[in-house]
């Protein structure tokens, strides 16, 4: 007979960190080499799973398709194509609600590969650095103003008010694009394009974005995911996930822990105690700041209403190998 509380201790009791080291190392395989396999999650991911990783992939970023549906004609996106959009984002919704932002902490490649910069930049020594609170409110706004741009201007070019050459405009920038696909030995999203000014300009920005994600790298964790407008978009529809970062203020004795643990410096995590769901639209849902938390059930992280994995004084131990509090 299964032994329930047996499984949650050792469930509480497990290295987060390392785990969820493997399993995006799984992650990236599956998602960078399944394709050789003829694995296909299909094209409404709600990760950056490159479509310009032509052999290797085995899904697709949503937003690639998304933005090649919004380029139809007005006149059409109000008539039958209008269904093949909706059922795409359904699916990318159905995804989404399953594992709600651990799409990004745990699946996503890109965000795995900043995390891979991570280790390296700590190997070499290189201290990390922070964001003041005002740069933190202000950059905060970015990922939305791409999200924007990523809708308006296919929709721009749908309504003749631009040429076809700004097509996908943001998988055209997207450093993911230019990095992923090297993975399978492809270089050839490495070149500007001078097709036209617009391919150009975009190349041009894809170049200058993947140098800043390497280069922020070795500044700032997930350096990149701060400004992604997809982790803009899993925010607009994360309210009816099922899976969900639970906060008890009453426990919390805001110690600062979780913070320091959050690769995103998220300060609410820490200094909200009013709060019950305290995943904020910065979280990638690593779970970080659990582990990290000493207090007796203080973060949980919740499956359709029933914890799964929780803070524990214990656990606390175990993870982080640290003294019980006298």
């Amino acid at each position: 007979m299964l032994d329930l509380a047996r499984l949650r201790k050792a469930v509480n009791h497990t290295d987060i960190v390392r785990f969820r080291f493997w399993f995006q190392i799984a992650a990236f395989a599956l998602l960078v080499y399944g394709g050789y396999f003829a694995i296909d999650l299909g094209s409404s991911l709600p990760i950056f799973s490159c479509g310009y990783n032509q052999g290797g992939r085995s899904g697709v970023c949503y937003l690639l398709p998304l933005q090649h549906q919004l380029t139809r004609p007005w006149a059409m996106l109000l008539s039958w194509a209008a269904i093949s959009i909706a059922t795409s984002f359904a699916f990318f919704v159905l995804w989404f609600l399953v594992l709600n932002k651990a799409w990004c902490g745990f699946i996503c490649p890109l965000g795995t590969l900043q995390d891979w910069i991570t280790l390296l930049r700590q190997k070499l020594g290189i201290r990390a650095s922070g964001y003041r609170d005002q740069q933190f409110k202000t950059l905060s706004w970015v990922k939305y103003v791409l999200l924007a741009l990523t809708v308006l201007i296919p929709l721009a070019i749908g309504g003749g008010l631009l040429s076809h050459d700004w097509g996908a405009p943001f998988c055209q920038v997207c450093p993911g694009r230019m990095i992923l696909p090297l993975f399978a030995g492809d270089t050839t999203q490495w070149q500007l394009d001078f097709s036209s000014p617009a391919a150009m300009i975009l190349t041009t920005l894809g170049l200058g974005f993947t140098a800043l994600l390497l280069v922020g790298g070795f500044v700032k964790k997930r350096f990149f995911c701060f400004f992604c407008p997809m982790l803009a978009l899993q925010h607009l529809v994360s309210k009816p996930a099922l899976l969900k970062l639970r906060k008890d203020g009453d426990k919390c004795t805001r110690c600062g822990d979780c913070y320091t643990a959050c690769d995103m410096e998220i300060r609410s995590i820490a200094d909200d105690v009013t709060t019950v769901d305290i995943m904020s639209d910065d979280c990638t849902l690593c779970l970080k700041c659990v582990a990290a938390c000493p207090e007796e059930n203080a973060l949980h992280l919740d499956f359709v209403g029933i914890p799964i994995y929780q803070s524990t004084e214990e656990g606390f131990v175990c993870r982080m190998r640290k003294p019980l509090k006298k």
